[in-house]
């Protein structure tokens, strides 16, 4: 048993670098990505796909239930950090480090809510994973991707160190699975990551930093 933790395929607004809208949907190349995982994974024993509500995820979710023949959760848990009123905004025009450690956007997510958050989703993915005769699969956004690898996978602040991306390029998909026995399932103290911010689906070119740019 694993989870398969998937970031969002690129939209418009990872394109054209401007924070995003809950509701921007895949670009026509982020719907290409999206397809190549689905092919990627259509005979990987997935029997459960949980998936932020926000239209980008939820879009790539629904390419890999396709191929698997299996149905989306959304949980609005997994949604990416919000940043308040400072969607639809070019990154050109911010006045601001949109990432710094004490930005807290006016009408959105203080860094502190936003882990607390990723906490609670966490322990949800957990649950969902518990007694599954398969994998998980669960489709989020880069920010809640690089706070469970922080926070709960292992994985620290310093990219050489420990092999974590500044940067999770779009439709990575990253493997975890318990490193002992059924307790690590319980209070997520244990894992192993078998594959990290892997983008091999989207062909040999692919250096697993595709459609960066916004979250």
């Amino acid at each position: 048993m694993a989870i398969y933790l998937i970031r969002h395929g690129e939209t418009p607004g990872n394109r054209d670098r401007i924070v995003q809208v809950p509701e921007t949907p895949l670009s026509d190349h982020g719907q290409g990505q999206a397809r190549r995982l689905a092919e990627r994974l259509s005979d990987h024993p997935i029997r459960r796909i949980l998936a932020s509500d926000l239209t980008r995820a939820s879009m790539t979710a629904e390419a890999v239930g396709r191929a698997l023949g299996l149905g989306v959760e959304a949980d609005p848990l997994l949604q990416e950090r919000n940043f308040g009123d400072l969607r639809g905004t070019p990154y050109a025009e911010l006045e601001v480090d949109l990432f710094g450690p004490g930005f807290a956007p006016p009408g959105g997510e203080t860094w502190e809510v936003f882990d607390a958050r990723v906490d609670r989703a966490w322990q949800g993915i957990r649950r969902a994973a518990r007694g599954l005769d398969g994998h998980l699969a669960v489709v989020t956004h880069g920010l809640v991707l690089q706070s469970l690898a922080r926070r709960h996978l292992g994985l620290g602040e310093d990219p050489a160190e420990d092999g974590l991306p500044q940067q999770i390029g779009n439709t990575s998909l990253t493997v975890v699975e318990s490193a002992g026995a059924g307790p690590a399932w319980e209070d997520g103290s244990s894992w192993r990551v078998a594959l990290l911010a892997c983008t091999a689906h989207l062909g040999p070119d692919s250096d697993g930093q595709e459609g960066i740019a916004g979250i």
